[in-house]
């Protein structure tokens, strides 16, 4: 019985958390310190905060793998969650490793605008799309980001002769195009932009520099 316990506990999974990025989420953990680690399954549940009864996650039942998508068991995104862990190896089972309650609504993050950059001679005209939750709609297009929260774009511009490394902000706002005028010909601009959620005050990542000489 010793060493069954002594089993149990060095493979009962560590570490059990929720991430989450644009409503896409997934639940990580890290693997006990049995040495033969590469051989245990494991087994994961979920439910709803305040619910007696746990849920098998099919997919993820006797798994190798350290990553289980929990995406649409999540999809009511004002809900708390929480959800558990065991590990099994030769016939033997750990004790479950919850995780801490997570709420998608709140603790997702969110991700940077996809941004295009077109110039003219003096200026030049950004493009801003919002990331896409994973959810879609009866049609079949995926829902974006915005319907969930109120977002604000944030775009920076960086001219590359003054300084790498410093951003200005010239548009906070929910315009899908901006204009930036009077800018300096021969001059290599850079723009990024980041998604801003005032309500809960988050940021996103900034977005891939799209840099242009007018």
């Amino acid at each position: 019985v010793l060493e069954n316990r002594d089993l149990q506990d060095s493979i009962k999974p560590q570490k059990v958390e929720f991430h989450s990025l644009n409503l896409n989420t997934t639940l990580h953990w890290q693997p006990g310190w049995a040495r033969e680690a590469r051989d245990v399954l494991y087994f994961v549940q979920y439910k709803v905060y305040g619910q007696s009864t746990w849920q098998n996650k099919d997919e993820c039942w006797g798994i190798s793998s350290l990553v289980c998508d929990l995406t649409h068991e999540t999809s009511d995104i004002q809900e708390p969650y929480y959800s558990r862990v065991r590990a099994a190896l030769a016939g033997v089972y750990s004790n479950w490793s919850l995780s801490c309650r997570f709420t998608p609504w709140r603790e997702t993050m969110i991700g940077p605008p996809m941004v295009t950059v077109v110039n003219s001679n003096k200026s030049l005209t950004v493009r801003l799309q919002a990331p896409h939750s994973p959810y879609k709609r009866k049609k079949g297009s995926k829902i974006p980001m915005t319907n969930y929260y109120d977002l604000l774009y944030q775009v920076f511009i960086i001219n590359n002769l003054l300084d790498e490394q410093h951003r200005f902000l010239v548009y906070e706002g929910k315009d899908k195009v901006i204009k930036i005028q009077d800018l300096r010909p021969g001059v290599s601009y850079c723009i990024v932009a980041k998604m801003y959620m005032p309500m809960l005050d988050h940021s996103s990542a900034y977005s891939s520099r799209q840099c242009t000489v007018l």
